[in-house]
């Protein structure tokens, strides 16, 4: 019976996602040759049209990225590739902590074999293509070993406690794995600023005195304290511009993309930094963790239940021990799973996001002007070929941001006003 849930779901998972993406990319090619009307003034039609083009190029990788996503998930669980794995490392190492750790990173490192063409494609055909790619392939396999390296010093530990406790913890072991998570993400956030960033970019204090002197301004009147002020070497992989906060507690930083500060003037920072101080303001960042946190509370707990289902093991191609542990197998089963199923509430998930970013705009035109605001959009949506004219359903479905369109007539709004 839950091959049989779970064959419906992934069917309905990657058709649901396959229309999704079609509508996008005909949507988007119906109205590349005409730029939409609030934009005619500041957008040419060539960067409507390259931006078109961007879309469609990165939907149809998508595209294809899920198909061999999907044969690849089939593989493992339908069709016994979990299963032959844990034969042969078992066989190798035992089902101790060994076998189990060494099973949970032969996963990890299939998946992220499979998943390296596409991220090859996407900088260096498509962003490439696109003048956006800055990163030189050195730097790219530099950036991919540094990853691999740093999720072994975190993960595995990690890893370890988790089996750990699943052994020794009894029934309710998923309250301190739990426990365990949280303080480990909580612990990243603070880390990342100063010991993990720097692995991958360069920061340099903002030197530009006005500018500084408005962003404290600012970052005064929102009653925002932040560590430092800070330029990263964004240009050095992409041409894309960006902005944000980092960090947790005493230790955020602000960070901005050296591209973004070469294409905005002054008081379009500064309206772009009142959007995000807007997030702070709305407290945003505080209420996802929240829920993050929450639910992964109720996915361990249900991980707890269906661990000691043998359904949960036969049901997706794997045939659990019955002397040795089978925890690593229902943790991969789990998070191989578990994206299938939620996938059904990613729309609930993008209005909320949409919602706090209407809220942080609106924040952002009392602190700031907000036709100050729509000039950087404009600007950030030309420079990065974010489409004007994306599929409504499809952006209802994923968009964590709102279209431009909506976002600038609710600012003209507030000018007006």
């Amino acid at each position: 019976m839950f091959t049989i849930l779970f064959v419906v779901a992934l069917v309905a998972m990657i058709a649901t996602r396959l229309w999704l993406a079609s509508r996008q990319i005909r949507h988007v090619a119906s109205h590349r040759n005409a730029v939409p009307d609030g934009f005619r003034d500041t957008i040419s039609l060539q960067a409507h049209q390259r931006a078109a083009d961007y879309t469609v190029s990165l939907t149809r990788l998508a595209m294809l990225e899920l198909g061999v996503g999907g044969a690849l998930l089939v593989a493992l669980t339908l069709l016994g590739g979990l299963q032959w794995l844990d034969t042969l490392l078992s066989g190798w190492l035992g089902r101790g902590y060994a076998g189990q750790i060494a099973l949970v990173a032969a996963v990890a490192a299939i998946m992220g074999l499979v998943d390296l063409p596409f991220d090859y494609a996407r900088h260096f055909v498509i962003e490439a293509r696109f003048g956006f790619n800055r990163m030189s392939r050195k730097l790219f396999f530099a950036d991919l070993v540094k990853g691999t390296l740093l999720g072994a010093l975190f993960g595995l530990p990690l890893l370890f406690v988790v089996l750990w406790l699943m052994q020794q913890a009894g029934a309710m072991w998923w309250i301190w794995a739990w426990l365990v998570w949280v303080a480990f993400s909580v612990g990243v956030l603070i880390l990342y600023p100063s010991v993990i960033a720097p692995l991958f970019n360069k920061f340099e204090p903002l030197t530009d005195v006005s500018l500084r002197e408005r962003i404290e301004s600012l970052m005064h009147r929102c009653g925002f304290a932040a560590k430092g002020l800070f330029v990263m070497d964004g240009s050095r992989r992409s041409a894309h511009g960006n902005a944000y906060f980092t960090g947790f507690g005493a230790a955020k930083r602000i960070v901005f993309f050296d591209t973004l500060l070469s294409r905005l003037d002054g008081s379009e920072i500064e309206a772009v930094l009142a959007h995000e101080l807007g997030h702070f303001k709305h407290r945003h960042v505080l209420k996802r963790m929240i829920i993050t946190f929450a639910l992964s509370f109720a996915l361990l707990a249900l991980l707890g239940w269906l661990a000691q289902r043998p359904w949960f093991y036969t049901g997706l191609g794997v045939t659990p021990s019955m002397t040795g542990s089978n925890n690593a197998l229902a943790l991969i089963l789990f998070f191989l799973v578990m994206p299938v199923f939620l996938f059904f509430v990613t729309p609930l998930t993008s209005l909320s996001s949409r919602k706090h970013e209407f809220e942080a705009d609106a924040f952002a035109a009392t602190q700031a002007r907000a036709q100050d605001l729509i000039s950087a959009l404009v600007k950030l949506y030309q420079d990065n070929a974010s489409t004007l004219t994306p599929d409504p359903v499809y952006c209802a479905f994923y968009y964590s941001h709102p279209p431009a369109a909506q976002r600038i007539e609710r600012l003209l709004a507030r000018a007006r006003a």
